[in-house]
């Protein structure tokens, strides 16, 4: 160094050493992994200084008498300098984001005296990546440049003088890094400074555990925005909750962020704190639902830990379908007080409930009849012909009818009551019997009844005798009821006549038989309809017209005379009625912005939802408010559907939140199915939501991307009269919505295109010519109509435009509009006349689709009109099919920045990977075309033998190939043949 410069050094050196205002002891942060801190290391540094006369290392203590190593330069009388200093060989480990942090010194060149231009005031900060050591040699052009380090702050011969050190901290960041480690580098160009600390670390996300999940250690991800989704392992003794597996989101700044699912303690098992420990003795837990162990219910135990049900005490049951959470019962005791009655050959029982009912409230009865002889003990089942009323089982009540007894026999007759658990019971059976002998029995069912004369007033019958009449039948009762009104007829043969019966009415008939035992019961229902009588006889008011004409005549007279007396009063109402009916008043939207409390606004539009109805499953995106994630919605009584689910992040602003919630307020009063739906919001919880219907596939430019090619022109022209019927139905309501474009459509899974994205949207007033001025702020200019791009007024007609380049994104596959030019450019190009031309796969001329890019709003259709003929075109297909040979793409440069230079290219190879068609590369190379001009002779049936069948493939090689060849004629004459 030469000897001028040896003051300015040690000044330098002094001020280092002295109070440099370096906080020591600094708090590490948690989610720092640290790779290198020159600070913390108190042996030599020995990075490696090329030449050897520049960087120097040199020792020191800090205000805490710590000691140091740093490294400083100070050649700043010589002029083109140039001094490296590299760091040993830094691991990254399995880290792709590194931090870098620099501490540093730097003098202020107007104070060193003596200095003339070459002195400088920054420093160069470089990095190369390398799978290992690559020894002490120091090759300038192996490392990338990652930033010029500039000092915020600079110290003079004053602050030396103060003892006053002014230290400048920088932070840069690189990555993705893909070698397993790097070295950094340091290059100074002439200036005075000393490198006090260098502190190199990623970061990651601890292992924590959440939700009984352990989330094991991150590392962030590559990107500043990217979220590293993480699955959780449930804990011991933990499973996961149904369709709902524990995940969290590690951020970039190493913070565990959206946990979704969670995981629950298994039967047996209980949460305390971040564990599942087993319920004690007497304790049980039969579901990993259940929140907390309970104590073993009546009559039950358990003895081990870790239970998921208590065993039965001895004499004690559950039945199959009790829940462990039920106590042990027993059987009941048998019924008390039967008592009888027997009329011949039925038998009526009663009886009080049991004393003890077993501890259960299932308890019904059942009945065992046996017949017996006259001997003891010689009793046989009464069979399948003896009747029980309401049943022989499953009786609720504590009375039964037994009929159809055998006459002059002994029965016994047992009564049981049982419960859930009798049949699982080892014990006795416990009932109530009688014992009892029937006397004669009353006759069976007369059945077989024939209808053997039917007139208008009257019906004759027949029937057979009964099957079993047990006696002599005196006679027979018929009963006939029409409606509620019942009469009966007695005959003493097996026919009967019944008269005075109407006409053309149905009636029901039914006969019992009598003997010295009584009635009998009656037998089976029989419907009989009685003859119309003449019609010249009798004519109804009902059924005659001329009676009907003159009611409603002299009904119409008087309503008439007394609406005149009343001076049309009535007459008045009655059209205001009529008309009120017949024509409806459109809905009108209001905007949320005229309410005085926006809240007020929310809950009118917007339907509150409980937080708890809400499952959230994934990320899906993150959104200007917070993250975008799709979920489930289950309703009470209504089966659960897939949502989307805005989130507000945490620490907003009450600004942030309404402005969050005002798309919630326009949403929620639109209804249509070409409009995206809202389901509610969550306002009155954490955090606060907005929850919109699923749509599986997303923004539609991106899907048509996706797609290219796939699909039909109707399928095309199907999605387009989607949006049109949804934009119809927001311009009725006078809405305008000034953010129209593909990326704003969302599609369903069955290609259902709604219209969404409402943050730009404003209403128009009454006055259908009034439109809506902004105040400021961005517009998209390829979407926006001129009036708007130069008046900022925004109208129905305005978005008739955006439609128009709707169409235009749709039919080319979502290609962008106006492909490269710049926003200048197309505003310019718009003024002058230029319209997007009709895209190749488009089914109408192109005037019809220039008629949308009118130039005066008056001019452009509206969306009523747009929908006719949407539909015309979809009711004939045949109106769909596009004629080939036509150049979709103007040649002028300044109207298709997109159209590439195809006579600059060498290979048709090249050709195809500029038009995005480099999958057909083989298919050209085995058919023989290698070159330009042989491509450039193709017609369509050439490009279909090729084995090319995507109808959309095949129109846009097509529509390249005229642009070929327009751009060789230009070029070359008439060099080639079209």
């Amino acid at each position: 160094m030469p000897p001028a410069c040896k003051p300015c050094l040690w000044i330098f050196t002094i001020c280092l050493y002295a109070s440099c205002h370096v906080r020591s002891g600094e708090a590490q942060n948690p989610k720092e992994v640290i790779l290198l801190d020159s600070k913390a290391q108190q042996t030599e540094l020995e990075w490696i200084s090329y030449p050897p006369n520049g960087w120097e290392e040199i020792s020191g203590l800090d205000e805490n008498y710590t000691p140091i190593r740093t490294y400083q330069v100070c050649q700043v009388m010589e002029p083109n300098q140039n001094n490296w200093l590299r760091t040993n060989w830094i691991e990254k480990g399995d880290a792709q984001r590194i931090f870098i942090e620099l501490k540093f010194t730097l003098r202020d060149c107007n104070s060193l005296p003596g200095v003339v231009g070459s002195c400088k005031e920054t420093f160069n900060l470089y990095y190369q990546e390398t799978d290992s050591e690559v020894g002490r040699s120091l090759r300038e052009t192996q490392y990338v440049k990652i930033d010029t380090i500039a000092a915020d702050e600079s110290f003079t011969q004053g602050d030396l003088g103060e003892r006053k050190m002014k230290l400048n901290t920088e932070l840069r960041i690189i990555g993705p890094l893909s070698r397993r480690g790097f070295y950094l580098a340091f290059q100074d160009v002439g200036a005075c400074i000393a490198l006090v600390s260098v502190k190199v670390y990623y970061k990651k996300c601890w292992s924590i555990i959440e939700n009984l999940a352990t989330f094991p250690d991150t590392v962030t991800g590559s990107e500043f925005s990217s979220l590293v989704e993480v699955e959780g392992i449930c804990v011991n003794d933990a499973e996961e909750e149904t369709d709902n597996s524990p995940k969290m989101h590690c951020s970039a700044e190493g913070e565990w962020l959206v946990p979704i699912g969670k995981c629950i303690c298994k039967a047996g098992f209980h949460q305390k704190g971040d564990a599942c420990e087993p319920c004690g003795r007497g304790f049980y837990k039969s579901s990993s639902q259940d929140l907390q162990c309970s104590r073993c219910p009546a009559h039950s135990f358990t003895d081990r830990e870790g239970s998921w049900r208590c065993d039965c005490e001895d004499g004690y049951y559950r039945a199959l379908s009790d829940p462990p959470s039920v106590a042990c019962t027993r059987p009941p005791s048998a019924p008390q007080n039967l008592v009888y009655n027997i009329n011949q050959t039925t038998v009526s029982l009663e009886w009080n409930p049991p004393a003890d009912t077993g501890g259960r409230n299932d308890v019904t009865y059942r009945v065992i009849c046996r017949r017996c002889s006259w001997e003891p003990e010689e009793c046989v089942p009464c069979g399948p012909n003896v009747g029980y009323s309401p049943a022989q089982s499953g009786l609720v009540d504590t009375y039964v009818g037994i009929t159809d007894l055998l006459a002059h026999a002994n029965y016994t007759l047992e009564v049981e009551a049982v419960n859930g658990v009798s049949d699982l019971s080892r014990t006795q059976r416990l009932f109530a019997a009688v014992s009892i002998a029937t006397g004669q029995a009353a006759p069976s069912q007369v059945s077989d009844v024939i209808k053997e004369k039917i007139q208008q007033r009257s019906v004759q019958l027949s029937w057979q005798e009964p099957h079993h009449p047990n006696g002599v039948i005196k006679e027979y009762e018929i009963k006939y009821y029409e409606k509620d009104k019942v009469s009966t007829v007695r005959s003493r043969s097996t026919t009967a006549t019944v008269n005075n019966l109407k006409p053309s009415t149905s009636y029901v008939f039914q006969i019992r038989a009598f003997t010295d035992a009584g009635f009998g019961t009656y037998g089976p229902r029989v419907e009989i309809t009685t003859k119309e009588e003449n019609a010249a006889t009798v004519v109804s008011s009902e059924q005659n017209p001329v009676i009907i004409i003159a009611v409603v005549a002299v009904a119409g007279t008087i309503i008439l005379v007394f609406m005149v007396r009343k001076r049309c009063l009535v007459y008045t109402c009655f059209l205001c009625l009529f008309f009120t009916v017949k024509f409806p008043g459109t809905k009108t939207y209001i905007d949320p912005e005229t309410y005085e409390d926006p809240n007020r606004a929310i809950h009118q539009f917007a339907k509150e939802l409980d937080a708890s109805c809400i499952k959230i499953e994934r990320v899906i995106g993150a959104g200007e408010f917070g993250e975008v994630c799709s979920g489930r919605l289950k309703l009470p009584g209504k089966r659960d559907v897939a949502v989307a689910i805005k989130t507000l992040k945490v620490g907003y602003t009450e600004k942030q939140r309404r402005d969050f919630l005002c798309e919630a307020s326009i949403m929620g009063q639109f209804d249509h199915p070409n409009v995206v739906h809202l389901e509610g919001v969550v306002t009155r919880g954490k955090p606060v939501m907005i929850v919109i219907e699923y749509m599986e596939n997303g923004s539609l430019d991106a899907f048509l991307r996706k797609h290219d090619g796939q699909f039909t022109v109707i399928q095309l022209v199907g999605m387009l009269r989607g949006i049109a019927a949804g934009m119809r139905y927001l311009s009725e309501m006078g809405y305008v919505h000034r953010d129209l474009a593909a990326r704003n459509i969302l599609v369903n899974s069955n290609l259902v295109c709604k219209v969404s994205d409402f943050g730009l949207s404003r209403v128009m007033d009454d006055d259908p010519e009034a439109v809506y001025t902004t105040t400021g702020g961005k517009i998209p200019v390829r979407w926006t109509a001129p009036e708007a791009i130069q008046y900022r007024k925004f109208t129905s007609a305005s978005d008739v435009w955006s439609y128009g380049i709707v169409m235009w994104e749709v039919m080319s596959y979502g290609e962008r509009p106006y492909w490269d030019m710049s926003n200048q450019d197309v505003i310019k190009a718009i003024e002058e006349g230029y319209r997007l031309p009709a895209p190749w796969t488009a089914p109408w001329p192109a005037p019809a689709h220039v008629g949308l890019l009118a130039e005066g709003p008056g001019e452009r259709p509206k969306f009523e009109q747009i929908v006719g003929v949407l539909d015309k075109m979809i009711r004939n297909p045949n109106t769909l099919k596009t004629p080939v040979g036509t150049c979709t793409r103007p040649i002028s440069p300044l109207l298709d920045q997109n159209a590439p230079d195809f006579t600059a290219f060498r290979t048709v190879g090249e050709w195809l990977e500029a038009i995005k068609m480099e999958r057909y590369r083989d298919n050209f190379t085995a058919a023989g075309y290698s070159s330009l001009e042989s491509v450039a002779r193709m017609s369509i049936d050439d490009i279909m033998r090729l084995g090319i069948t995507l109808v959309g493939h095949q129109k846009k090689i097509m529509s390249s190939i005229q642009t070929t060849r327009a751009q060789m004629l230009h070029l070359h004459g008439t060099g080639v043949q079209v």
